[in-house]
């Protein structure tokens, strides 16, 4: 059994497949990697279902932006953890903050209990938040087993010192720990830098690269989104880049 957790971000069936291929211990789905997520559809969800057979957290995020939501998002958060729990979902990836920046305990108590037997990540919603470490103790306290986290950074390597502190805070209760989950900015140039720093077991990227589309004829100079990014390049997570991370993980943790 593996002593590490290797999560890989997805958002297509083809990306899923590559990862488990690459040696993905998990999935974390969604949908709009590009802008940082959101949910998936149930499609998308019983299509990666068909074609893995590792476990797939499923992200519940309504929208791009900020994590303070409307009262109508809210309702939508809970229904949606209620369907993909219903579907068969191995673990929710959720987070929301008040507006003055700290975690909105009463509603993750309300996605927490939505979920029900299906444990709750908190997403990087935790890298925004005013104080972490108060954060850490109270998502461990209303029962959230894992947060993802870059140590309050653009990505993990420059965030190493607030994640060493947050894994030790971690092993210091094996009986209700809360797993750190390193995300933001991994790779196999700067992963052993970051664990042998940190002590962190868990891991998440996303491996992507890019995919030239099969389109023959190309209409340039129109975009369908956001300017700057081509219609015709597809954004796919690569086995090879998976697959390195995986086996440095096999040769120095297990």
């Amino acid at each position: 059994m593996n002593k590490y957790t290797l999560e890989i971000c997805v958002d297509s069936v083809e990306s899923a497949i590559n990862a488990q291929k690459g040696g993905a211990t998990r999935l974390e789905l969604c949908s709009n990697l590009i802008i940082g997520g959101t949910t998936p559809t149930k499609s998308l969800f019983e299509e990666v279902r068909k074609n893995v057979n590792i476990p797939i957290n499923v992200l519940i995020r309504p929208r791009f932006g900020d994590f303070l939501y409307s009262k109508y998002e809210i309702e939508i958060i809970k229904n949606e953890i209620r369907m993909f729990r219903e579907m068969g979902a191995d673990g929710i990836v959720v987070g929301i903050l008040t507006k003055e920046g700290e975690i909105d305990l009463e509603n993750m108590k309300s996605f927490i209990s939505e979920a029900q037997n299906i444990p709750v990540t908190f997403h990087r919603a935790f890298d925004v938040c005013k104080n972490p470490v108060e954060a850490f103790d109270e998502l461990k306290k209303i029962g959230v087993k894992a947060i993802l986290t870059s140590g309050q950074e653009e990505n993990c390597l420059k965030g190493k010192q607030l994640l060493k502190k947050l894994i030790e805070l971690s092993n210091k209760d094996n009986k209700n720990k809360i797993e750190i989950i390193v995300g933001a900015g991994l790779n196999i140039l700067n992963i052993g830098e970051i664990k042998n720093f940190t002590g962190a077991n868990n891991f998440h990227f996303s491996g992507k690269k890019v995919r030239k589309s099969d389109m023959e004829y190309k209409k340039q100079d129109i975009n369908m989104g956001i300017k700057g990014f081509s219609e015709f390049e597809i954004l796919e997570t690569d086995e090879k880049i998976v697959q390195e991370v995986s086996e440095y993980l096999k040769k120095t943790i297990n």
